[in-house]
Order: C-alpha cells, then structure tokens, then sequence
C-alpha cells in the first residue's frame, strides 16, 4: 500500500515524523509537506508564483507552499504512482468544530479527497503534544481497517484523538461537527515604530458541544471520526431564496 502524507505544521514538526514512522511499518510512505508551519492556510492553492521542491536529508519533500500545494503537486506530477490513501497530519493541537474551515490539515486531506483518494485528516487534541504516539497508532489503525475493508465510496474523515496514552482511550465514536462561539477580539500592539498591528484572537469557545459532536466524544476521552464532505449548499434554504428574488 502507498501512503501519501503531508500536513500543516511544517516537514519538521514532531507529529508528522510520529506519523512517517509508524505508518512506515505496514505501508510505502511518502512524505510532501511545506517548508514552514502553515497552520490556518485552509484550501489555498498557490497561483501567482512556481512552487519549488526540495528534499530534506531524512527523505522527506518540502514545498514552499501551503498543505492544498503539496497534496495537488504530489499526486498530478511529483509521484510517480499514485498513493491508495493521503493521510494528513498529525496535527499539533485539535481540528474540531469551526476549526475545519481554517485548517491546513483538513485541507490537505481534503484536496486528496477532491483528486479521488481516500484521506484522513489526523489532529492531536491539545497544544502540549505529549502522546504523538497515541494519534499515530489510531491512525495505524484506521489504514490497516482501510486496507481489510476499502470503503464502499470516496471518504474524508477527520479525526481527533485526545492527548493521553494509546491505553487510556475509551474507544471511537462517529461524530458530528460541534460548533464554536465567535472568536474573541483581536490583540492590537505596537510595532517598535509605534505602528499599531494586530494578532487574531483565539478561538471561541465551544457553543454546540453535546452529545454526537467531536468536542463531546474528545472530552470524554474518546477518538472522534467526522465524515466530511465539500458540498456548501445550503439545500435547506434554495426554496425560501427563490421565493426572496422573485418578490
């Protein structure tokens, strides 16, 4: 089987290393991710310049652009063969709820998804990082469950693993998207020039956070698997938009 991994925290970050090694042991793996962290880069796709590749001295390939870059290059010309399954991350921190829409690892696997292959995107819920193992195993998991059993249609899960050793999960829940509160403010600061600038609040809390969703399922020590798709239609609303043009 080939894996295709990338993610959003940069080729150097420890849980994408945690990620190569162990999917290394069941898979052919291969690694295209950015140069730099490019955390909250969403589905962008670099357009108004070349990408550049290169090839760090551990094998892996770095890009000077964002997730969606890597995943599109690597699979309509970097790889020779295409991968069976992207899988991105793991990312440092949770990607859960609103986050989705922000997220450079949702992105890459959702750019996969878009080319046809089955991706999962993989988050480690919290900012300490101390159990990359544990996500790295799920995510062992959930390959070799793909490799027994393709799934019958194109999928795109996410997956959210609480930071506590592998042992300790209470097991893996089918989740909805919970949903945040409003961010808080931006921080203003000034610049050494005096200029004011300005920092992106922090997330908001969760608001929709019950049972079934993803903020739930991780709070009560359980891995959190989002069937994702791209459709934004609002289906709900096309007749009731149609009845407020035509006034």
């Amino acid at each position: 089987m080939r894996l295709l991994l990338s993610n959003d925290d940069g080729y150097f970050a420890p849980g994408i290393e945690a990620l190569a090694r162990a999917l290394a042991k069941i898979a052919t793996v291969t690694v295209v991710a950015p140069e730099r962290n490019r955390s909250g880069a969403s589905n962008s796709l670099t357009l108004d310049r070349p990408l550049s590749v290169h090839r760090a001295a551990n094998g892996y390939y770095f890009v000077n652009g964002t997730p969606t870059d890597c995943v599109h290059l690597a699979v309509t010309g970097l790889l020779d063969e295409l991968p069976d399954m992207i899988v991105s991350g793991i990312n440092l921190g949770a990607n859960m709820g609103d986050d989705t829409i922000y997220s450079g690892t949702v992105a890459a696997a959702t750019e996969g998804y878009l080319l046809g292959i089955p991706s999962l995107a993989v988050s480690l819920a919290s900012k300490e990082g101390l159990n990359f193992e544990s996500a790295a195993q799920v995510a062992v998991d959930l390959v070799e469950r793909f490799q027994r059993r393709a799934f019958g249609e194109p999928v795109l899960l996410n997956v959210n693993v609480p930071d506590i050793p592998y042992e300790a999960l209470q097991g893996t829940s089918v989740t909805r998207l919970g949903r945040r509160h409003k961010a808080e403010s931006v921080v203003p600061q000034l610049t050494p020039r005096n200029e004011t600038v300005y920092w992106v609040g922090a997330a908001g809390p969760a608001a929709d956070a019950g049972e079934g969703t993803d903020f739930y399922a991780v709070s009560n020590h359980q891995i959190s698997i989002t069937p994702l798709q791209i459709d934004l239609t609002h289906a709900a609303q096309i007749s009731a938009v149609k009845k407020w043009i035509s006034v």
